[in-house]
């Protein structure tokens, strides 16, 4: 099964200190500055929209946000175009993309540090439900390859692999580690 349009999504701490306003001009400046790999375009406000998208910095290859979905807020990647390569190269630029820009919203000053990502969690899933139905046999399909990524980026095994359990959604994992993540050991790993 060839997977395309990975997300990825690492959710915030202490959310409660942030102030999502902070991030759009935030988002402006790596849109001038063009910060990230992808063509950055725009930036669009939907504060307004409960448990909706957030704050999107909309690019060509790929969106980022930090969006408040299942009101859990935490920076979403999400590669809109095709990307050769096999699944792990795709989960890998999807990692690495929503971990680069973690870490450069977390070193920003103009947050005032009040942006932290936690190191326990994360989910993977797939913005294509034709490609990737929200069904067991999906799951069955890609365990052995999403584990295997999971365990070499990671340096370890010892982390609890969800599927999402609810068919309305996309399909996806939930990552829980029971150690902390090193972003800097994993984005090493992904290079």
């Amino acid at each position: 099964m060839e997977l395309q349009h990975i997300n990825v999504k690492l959710y915030l701490e202490h959310s409660d200190k942030l102030n999502l306003g902070e991030l759009v001009p935030v988002f402006h400046n790596w849109i001038q500055d063009q910060v990230c790999k992808e063509l950055l375009i725009d930036v669009a406000d939907y504060r307004h929209v409960h448990a909706g998208p957030g704050v999107v910095l909309i690019g060509d290859e790929g969106d980022y946000s930090v969006d408040n979905t299942d009101n859990r807020l935490g920076l979403r990647y999400n590669r809109k175009k095709v990307l050769p390569g096999s699944n792990p190269d795709r989960f890998a630029q999807a990692l690495r993309a929503s971990l680069e820009a973690c870490e450069r919203l977390e070193s920003d000053e103009r947050v005032n540090g009040n942006l932290r990502f936690g190191r326990r969690e994360l989910k993977l899933f797939v913005n294509d439900r034709m490609l990737a139905p929200n069904v067991p046999e999906t799951y069955k399909v890609v365990e052995g390859e999403l584990r295997g990524f999971f365990r070499e980026v990671m340096g370890t095994n010892d982390f609890v692999m969800q599927p999402e359990p609810d068919v309305r959604r996309l399909f996806g994992v939930e990552v829980k580690l029971s150690g902390s993540l090193d972003p800097a050991a994993v984005l090493r790993r992904l290079s």
